[in-house]
């Protein structure tokens, strides 16, 4: 069964649509069935289920492969793909995926974080199945042999909490916590005797902490060797360096000193990494066989792991070879070699011209993978543009929106330049360019060039045949530029020429219907109106004057 908490964070921006940013947080354990559910987004939101479907209800981003869906018809979050959590956070301790969830009309942005939780799914396991420790005869109760780890991909208490050896009469088993890993080590309990016994068979067990636990075996042979009584000693068993991301390769980071009472071949040290150190460690560093020197060989990224451990071993070249060990732990320290990323959410390509002051446009969010103020970003706009940049409460969350009035007809589009920065030494830059969509409304009226206009009308005309034409532009597109002609009736007028001429809506061609006498009127004059066809529609008058001649 999956659990679930939740924390809501509000925060209201004054603008003509309005812009929720909430955040939840959910958990449910890794392994779950492809479609279980990890909770009710909507219901949680507090939002009207029945209007998810028209509002777009949808997760826009998140990490890892769309682990996660949400249900657009009952605002559901779940399982989309098999959650394994070793493959998305190692062993790291929290296990956090980040998805943003958007509603549109109005917009509304959540963000939801979903911790995956730990199941014992992984056994311990050791690289071999066998070790072979060598002993020389007569040394002293109380020497320790590190034996190699067991490995378990599972966090947590579901990791190996402890070992176990098989009971026998001189060996005991210790444990030591080096930082939150255990490393196991055979005390001898009880001097050894080559004459009596030159072989002892052991078994170490590694249990981990689930419930059930699950275990694995390593079968460990102690060879007894004759004589070759000192072993080497390291100056330190912890040798601690800091080393700066991108460190040239080649360069000599530690040196790792011993000493060994032991004179000629059997006091003579070599080194080399112990059977732990793992791969990703292992193209990185290398040791000086004789030196002991411990050199850069790859690139070093703090975004990809800030601390290493190498265990070293020293042998002897005494027959047989004693040996000794220690730790080194490299801290990776950062540096600011990441460009900010920018990521825009934007409503759509378009913005009204009639938009309010404060109108929302797009969501921002920038982010820097250095750490400390390498991480900390400010992003700004280019100059000269309707729009500003308004922070959220969530650090590194911008709405774009209009800071004045718009007009389509003196710009209609707009590139938008957005530059991230952070705060690093050099400071390093991102560029990102939005562009921006400026919609008509229907705001102009129809507009003819002259105004009033002079007709001249020729006494016994013929019924029917066209006598001018008018014509009007408007600035306006589409529908809102498309213009109709109509004439304007003289209501309670003497001269009322609706009953004489005729106007063709379309392209405002002026007919007349009757045949005119100039003795009977020798001049007269009528209104034609021009209508776009806007909702509403925006119209505008013009005066015909008529002097027959």
């Amino acid at each position: 069964m999956t659990s679930r908490w939740r924390t809501l964070l509000f925060f209201l921006l004054l603008s003509r649509t309005e812009l929720i940013l909430a955040q939840i947080k959910y958990s449910t354990p890794e392994e779950v069935k492809v479609g279980a559910v990890i909770g009710n987004v909507a219901k949680d939101l507090g939002l009207d289920v029945s209007t998810l479907t028209t509002r777009r209800f949808r997760i826009v981003s998140g990490a890892d492969g769309a682990l996660f869906e949400v249900n657009p018809n009952n605002g559901v979050l779940f399982v989309h793909r098999r959650i394994d959590r070793e493959q998305l956070c190692d062993r790291n301790a929290a296990c956090l995926t980040d998805l943003k969830i958007v509603a549109e009309d109005p917009l509304e942005v959540h963000y939801v974080t979903v911790e995956i939780k730990d199941a014992n799914d992984h056994a311990p396991s050791f690289a071999d199945k066998e070790k072979v420790v060598e002993i020389v005869e007569l040394t002293s109760p109380g020497a320790r042999f590190q034996l190699p780890g067991a490995r378990d991909p599972d966090a947590g208490i579901n990791s190996v909490q402890r070992y176990k050896l098989s009971q026998n009469e001189h060996f005991n088993l210790e444990i030591r916590d080096r930082d939150e890993d255990k490393i196991p080590f055979l005390v001898l309990q009880k001097q050894l005797d080559r004459e009596q016994k030159t072989h002892h068979s052991l078994m170490l067990t590694a249990i981990d902490g689930g419930a059930p636990p699950r275990s694995a075996n390593l079968s460990i042979t102690v060879r007894v060797l004759d004589i070759n009584d000192n072993r080497p000693v390291f100056s330190k068993e912890v040798y601690s360096v800091t080393l700066r991301e991108n460190t040239p390769i080649n360069t000599i980071i530690i040196k790792v000193q011993t000493t060994d009472l032991d004179e000629g071949p059997n006091g003579e040290v070599e080194y080399a990494f112990g059977g732990d150190v793992t791969t990703d460690a292992l193209k990185l560093f290398s040791i000086d066989r004789l030196k002991g020197d411990i050199r850069v060989i790859g690139l070093v990224d703090y975004e990809v792991a800030n601390v290493y451990k190498l265990d070293v071993q020293a042998s002897d070249k005494g027959i047989p070879p004693m040996t000794t060990d220690c730790r080194v732990i490299i801290k990776i320290e950062d540096v600011n070699d990441n460009e900010p990323e920018i990521d825009i959410t934007s409503l759509s390509g378009k913005v009204s011209e009639d938009a309010k002051p404060g109108t929302v446009v797009a969501l921002i969010s920038v982010s820097d993978r250095d750490s400390g103020l390498n991480g900390k970003v400010v992003c700004s706009l280019s100059k000269n543009v309707p729009f500003e940049l308004k922070p959220s409460f969530k650090e590194n969350i911008y709405s774009l929106v209009t800071k004045e009035t718009l007009d389509r007809e003196a710009v209609s589009h707009y590139d938008v330049l957005l530059k991230a920065t952070d705060c690093g030494e050099p400071p390093l830059s991102k560029l990102k360019t939005l562009s921006i969509q400026v919609s008509d409304v229907n705001d102009n009226t129809p507009e003819f060039l002259h105004s009033p206009l002079q007709l001249y009308l020729l006494e016994n005309n013929a019924p029917g045949g066209s006598i001018f034409f008018v014509s009007a532009s408007d600035k306006d597109l589409n529908e809102n530029a498309v213009v109709s002609y109509s004439l304007l009736r003289d209501e309670g007028g003497q001269k009322d020429m609706t009953s004489f001429l005729n106007i063709n809506n379309e392209n405002g061609q002026i007919t007349a219907l009757k045949s005119f006498d100039f003795e009977r009127i020798k001049t007269f004059q009528f209104q034609v109106v021009a209508t776009d066809s806007g909702a509403p529609s925006l119209s505008t008058n013009v005066l015909l004057l008529e002097d027959k001649t």
